[in-house]
């Protein structure tokens, strides 16, 4: 049980009286177990809907993209546009919350929306990451299936890992090494077995790389930037799209969308807007729900069910899009999840070995002699 399940039942409202427990021991003690599964039982149920919110928040943003950046339906090349419209999305909700943390008490840990320009200069390098990590990372799902979108992504630990070292002067483990050339294996196996299908697109496979590696570098930056707005993640999105979105117009400038969007035939069709609001939503509510799932769970866990989820949601674009892989095809999904599982717990394992030292070691400097 994790300790967040004791400080549940420590703090559990079912409490006796002191003198009912002297007179009436056995009641006592199976009143008390009781309280002790009923809140288990509560437990449980929130980790269970923290994994499902999860899950489904992540899996319909990508197919929901898919849908907007490559469907027949929509026809819209514009990746930029649709890119910046969801940011947008994010700076507006961010400003609805703003305004009711003081009326609603479910939003009071949002920041009261206020765009200090000192403050946006100062986020602006993690937001020119965060740009292009995101335009990677749509680019990748444009020219990529879905059910190859994991695999395409797969080199974000082994990016990194490599980032880490080179600007933090961070080494990492051997065993940890080895789980990254696992993961590596995996990606040029599946690049092979997508080839040999006939599905791969070069320039997509390219923009998974890109993307893998912005990724990396938008953990090291946000880690960064997070002082610059009191360590308030939900402060660090407001600016961070915020300065997206007028990062953005130059790029659909430069790269030629504004043609295509305003003669796109549906720009006033409704289900399109809608589409577009909702993936927005969904996008902004990533941050939530990964948060939620966390603090419900662990940072392990967190990754454990990351990797789950992946599959999944690999299995359902097989089957939704009718596809047939070889397998190799599958063994390049096997070593890429497997290696990314291990990975976390090869470093959760380090973590929490280097803890125990570290305690071990003011304990013995704590009982010597003064």
């Amino acid at each position: 049980m994790s300790s967040s399940s004791y400080s549940l039942l420590s703090n559990s409202s079912d409490k006796l009286d002191a003198e009912i427990s002297i007179k009436e021991p056995p009641t006592s003690s199976s009143a008390a177990m009781n309280s002790s599964n009923e809140a288990l039982k509560k437990r449980y149920v929130q980790i269970a809907f923290a994994v499902i919110l999860y899950w489904f928040v992540s899996i319909t943003m990508v197919f929901l993209n898919k849908y907007l950046l490559s469907s027949k339906d929509i026809k819209l090349d514009a990746p930029l546009f649709i890119t910046w419209y969801q940011c947008v999305v994010t700076v507006g909700i961010c400003a609805v919350l703003g305004n009711l943390n003081k009326r609603v008490a479910l939003f009071s840990k949002f920041p009261t929306f206020k765009i200090d320009l000192k403050i946006a200069r100062d986020v602006l390098p993690l937001s020119v990451m965060f740009v292009a990590m995101i335009i990677f990372n749509n680019l990748t799902l444009k020219h990529l299936t879905v059910s190859f979108y994991m695999v395409g992504r797969s080199l974000t630990t082994v990016a990194n890992v490599a980032f880490t070292y080179l600007m933090l002067g961070q080494k990492t483990s051997y065993k940890a090494l080895g789980c990254c050339g696992l993961i590596v294996a995996g990606f040029f196996l599946g690049i092979d077995q997508e080839n040999a299908l006939g599905t791969l697109s070069m320039f997509g496979a390219f923009c998974g790389v890109a993307s893998s590696v912005f990724v990396a570098l938008n953990a090291i930056y946000t880690t960064r930037c997070l002082p610059c707005v009191d360590n308030n993640v939900w402060r660090l999105c407001l600016y961070n799209n915020f300065n997206a979105c007028i990062l953005f117009l130059p790029l659909m400038l430069i790269f030629g969308e504004l043609t295509p969007v305003f003669t796109f035939p549906k720009l006033f069709n409704i289900p399109f807007w809608f589409a577009m609001t909702m993936a927005g939503v969904l996008g902004f509510s990533m941050g939530y729900v990964t948060g939620y799932q966390i603090q419900m769970t662990s940072p392990l866990t967190h990754n454990v069910s990351g990797t789950a989820k992946s599959y999944v949601q690999t299995l359902l674009a097989v089957v939704a899009y009718s596809e047939v892989k070889t397998s190799l095809w599958w063994i390049s999904n096997i070593f890429v999840l497997g290696g990314s599982g291990l990975f976390a717990h090869v470093r959760a394992t380090e973590m929490k070995r280097t803890h125990n030292t570290n305690n071990n070691n003011e304990n013995n400097l704590s009982t010597l002699p003064k």
